[in-house]
């Protein structure tokens, strides 16, 4: 089978991740004034307290499936026992997982919106993204994908009119996840065959799946336990609200900085199984380096803007998400290089009880600061604790592999980027003592941050920056003839 261009399925990719960033701009303004700080953090701490029965119907399984799919794109067979095994394994948990929830939403007080959040885990019963994943398939699942979201902005704007349409807009969210998941499956007939019942062995590589889920489990308490213990710890749906908020737009802002992760782990899967050792540095020390030119001015560019920004596009009442999202924006960074060493070479070259213990250090930081910041800063703390939990994880990942992947290389891969950053700030940080908070000033802001940013790569003649600009302008050119 011919090997995918990375850069057209990260183009692919990043489309999708366009998408989910612009919908929340489109989406989150409206649901702010509507729903309020109240009905928001509601949603958002039933939603963290479902992620936990997600995670156990999903276990480590779309990352083992999409891996194993990796090393055997290229045998129609064998992808075809790696699939059922995977996804008949992926249905008895999912099936475990969603009675075990329907029992505990019985039992709570939002039965309603609790019981509407099981379509999250029918979503992973009906799911096969991974496998289109493993197949470096993405315009499929990106095809999908903007479909889904089209129709959820829709839904969001005839259907979610009042305060009291929380359960409407959480049927919304959930089931369009569902649908979105159970379309893919008309590709699939394409791709592989049927096997025979005797030939399914779907706890053939349990051990492995549940290797790849303790990583999962230790992550998911950094990712989500904030949400639930914010709510625990304050009782007060507003904190949740305002870091859910914050929150929101710093991972929306790091979609752009992953979504080369998940195009190079089948890439780096397929190298590492032909034994191309030295091919797989080099894409890793690559991906490294793409996180540094892109994480940084986004990371700094986001706490640049975010006093103009939030104002004028959550309303009144929300000013607290200027210090969180300040906070968390540092969240792109310490991400981003945990991605690439974390689920971009780890998981690839089935070093996962690397990423276990690193990510289990993580959580037991998280979930220490969590217990204490929590009681004295409610949001803020939980934002501070995300990120000390993150940047551990990340230092530490980076410490074990130093024999394999140099440290000091990975950081001096950083130098141009954060000399560019640095200017950048701080044109932003005097612009915006001029600019009151409104859409064209911050749209001010971000192109003067950006123009800033570029034009000192070009004096500085970044090889990098400049080699792909080079290659764009090149593919043009051709395509004009």
């Amino acid at each position: 089978m011919a090997q995918k261009s990375i850069k057209k399925n990260y183009v692919y990719n990043l489309c999708y991740q366009i998408l989910t960033i612009i919908t929340p701009l489109i989406t989150a303004p409206y649901l702010a004034r509507v729903l309020g700080a109240d009905g928001i953090g509601t949603i958002s701490y039933t939603d963290s307290v479902a992620a936990y029965f997600v995670l156990l119907a999903t276990m480590g399984i779309s990352t083992y499936g999409q891996r194993e799919i990796s090393y055997v794109q290229d045998s129609i067979e064998g992808r075809s026992h790696v699939f059922w095994n995977t996804k008949v394994l992926e249905i008895i948990t999912s099936v475990i997982s969603l009675c075990a929830f329907v029992l505990f939403s019985l039992y709570q007080e939002n039965i309603i919106i609790y019981l509407i959040f099981s379509f999250n885990i029918l979503a992973v019963l009906m799911d096969i993204t991974w496998f289109f994943q493993g197949m470096e398939e993405f315009g499929k699942t990106v095809f999908r994908n903007i479909i889904v979201k089209l129709l959820g902005i829709i839904y969001i704007f005839l259907f979610v009119k009042t305060s009291d349409d929380i359960a409407v807009y959480a049927f919304g969210t959930c089931f369009f996840a569902f649908i979105a998941n159970v379309s893919l499956w008309f590709y699939l007939p394409k791709y592989i065959d049927r096997i025979k019942f005797c030939d399914l062995h779907p706890f053939k590589d349990f051990k492995t799946v549940l290797s790849l889920f303790i990583p999962t489990v230790a992550i998911q308490v950094y990712t989500v336990l904030d949400k639930t213990m914010i709510g625990i710890v304050t009782k007060n749906s507003f904190e949740n609200g305002y870091y859910e908020q914050a929150i929101k737009m710093s991972k929306m802002t790091l979609m752009f900085v992953i979504s080369l992760g998940t195009v190079m782990i089948p890439r780096i899967g397929y190298h590492y199984e032909q034994k191309q050792y030295d091919e797989v540095k080099r894409l890793v020390y690559r991906a490294y380096r793409f996180v540094w030119f892109l994480g940084i001015p986004l990371c700094f560019g986001l706490i640049g803007v975010a006093s103009n920004f939030v104002p004028w596009f959550f309303g009144p009442g929300y000013e607290k998400v200027i210090v969180l999202l300040k906070i968390l924006a540092f969240l792109i960074l310490a991400i981003g290089i945990s991605n690439v060493t974390g689920m971009q070479y780890l998981i690839p070259t089935k070093k996962q009880n690397t990423l276990t213990l690193t990510v289990i250090i993580g959580a037991v930081v998280n979930f220490t600061l969590n217990s204490l910041l929590i009681y004295f800063y409610q949001s803020i703390g939980a934002a501070i604790a995300s990120v000390a939990a993150e940047v551990t994880v990340t230092v530490t990942q980076i410490m074990i592999v130093r024999q394999e992947l140099s440290p000091l290389t990975i950081l001096k891969q950083s130098v141009n980027y954060l000399l560019a950053g640095a200017l950048m700030s701080a044109g932003l940080w005097k612009a915006s003592g001029y600019l009151e908070p409104s859409v064209i000033n911050t749209l001010i802001l971000v192109v003067m941050g950006g123009s800033i940013y570029i034009g000192t790569l070009f004096l500085i003649k970044d090889t990098f920056f400049i080699t792909n600009i080079k290659g764009i302008l090149r593919k043009i050119s051709v395509k004009r003839k």
